[in-house]
């Protein structure tokens, strides 16, 4: 069983930069693809940005390339999501995930979820 809990959401104003953190109590964290996900409110959760558990391939949702980056600490079990130049379209609850398949944009190609935190951009 993976558990995964998200942490670092909060309230920033547009333009401003926020580091989501997702620590993982699993031992074998390397193994994992790495996913985050939003939900706004009143809307479908969607894919942000996924990480493979090693080498430098990564996919992003073009709404957000050139702005987040997707990092990952395998000794740590931890995977950051770097927010930067945030819009008011970015608040949503994110979504920590995990995944034993390939890297996945698709949200049932994770079967696990951590509890998600909020980001409330400001205008």
């Amino acid at each position: 069983q993976v558990q995964l809990v998200e942490s670092g959401g909060g309230l920033v104003q547009a333009g401003g930069s926020l580091r989501l953190s997702c620590a993982a109590s699993v031992r074998t964290f390397n193994t994992y693809v790495m996913g985050w996900f939003r939900q706004a409110p009143g809307k479908e959760r969607e894919f942000v940005v996924a990480i493979p558990w090693s080498g430098p391939s990564t996919s992003y949702a073009d709404s957000v390339k050139g702005r987040f980056t997707i990092s990952r600490d395998n000794a740590k079990n931890t995977v950051y999501l770097h927010m930067n130049s945030l819009k008011p379209e970015d608040t949503a609850v994110y979504y920590c995930a995990a995944s034993v398949t390939r890297l996945s944009s698709l949200s049932s190609s994770y079967a696990y979820w951590g509890q998600g935190t909020q980001v409330t951009v400001s205008s």
